[in-house]
């Protein structure tokens, strides 16, 4: 009977051990692509930057990266003639600039990917961390 007590305990501690060596991963993965989005994100006022924030649920199993800023998509996938996959508007348009204090003419703006190439290196350290776990 005290050999079945021991492995239970042994086996008890092994899940602890792994489940905290993936909550680990998880922190690691979602603090790499905040940072490297952040780092990427383009824009002089640091909004977007800013915006960037990591929500941990599941007990620390699973973690959400959010980009707050309602533009954040725009800077992405870029705007009017020059959006990804021409999805954009196709004729140029005039808005008022509140920083720039006067009338603009835009045909768009091109594409400045910071999400997706963050996104890509996360997946990858995260498989390779999991890899090595043996998970």
């Amino acid at each position: 009977m005290a050999g079945i007590r021991q492995f239970e305990r042994t086996l008890d501690q092994f899940e602890r051990d792994f489940i905290n060596e993936v909550k680990r991963i998880v922190v690691e993965t979602a603090e790499m692509i905040k940072s490297q989005a952040q780092a990427l994100a383009p824009g002089d006022d640091g909004n977007l930057r800013q915006s960037i924030e990591i929500r941990y649920m599941n007990r620390g199993l699973s973690a959400e990266i959010i980009v707050g800023a309602d533009y954040a998509i725009y800077v992405e996938y870029g705007t009017g003639i020059y959006a990804q996959e021409g999805n954009g508007r196709q004729t140029p348009w005039v808005y008022f600039s509140e920083k720039l204090g006067r009338y603009v003419y835009t045909r768009g703006m091109k594409a400045q990917p910071y999400w997706t190439p963050a996104i890509e290196a996360g997946s990858r350290h995260f498989e390779r961390e999991l890899n090595i776990l043996g998970a």
